[in-house]
């Protein structure tokens, strides 16, 4: 595929969605455990992820997005046209309870998990 053809196909994804993640293969089929990762982590917070195959062109896919984020690996997670990062930095915001927010995952209530986890903890033997 030429550069341009990706470049615009990278401009688009990020311009047009609120969540695009660049991975290699598919959310059905990821090719890299890092793309496992990464799609799992948003998918958690949000159905509605955009993904683009890097593999249809590897190494214009990593030019194009060196020029967007300063990296050239996968996989690269965008929040309104932000770039957020890698699977481990997903990991990290996980961690700290900050990829919802960094998601704006508005529709995630966290709350009920936590009241189940207390009224699980306050019930009688």
């Amino acid at each position: 595929m030429a550069q341009d053809a990706v470049d615009d196909i990278v401009d688009a994804a990020i311009e047009n969605n609120e969540v695009v993640l660049f991975m290699k293969g598919t959310p059905a089929a990821p090719q890299c455990g890092f793309s496992e990762r990464a799609i799992r982590l948003i998918s958690d917070y949000r159905p509605d992820v955009h993904t683009v195959d890097v593999l249809q062109s590897t190494d214009e896919f990593r030019a194009a997005l060196e020029r967007h984020s300063g990296w050239e690996t996968t996989p690269q997670a965008f929040v309104d046209g932000s770039f957020v990062g890698g699977s481990d930095i997903l990991a990290e915001l996980a961690d700290r309870g900050d990829l919802a927010d960094e998601l704006n995952a508005d529709g995630v209530d966290t709350t009920a998990d936590d009241a189940a986890l207390d009224a699980d903890i306050d019930a009688p033997f």
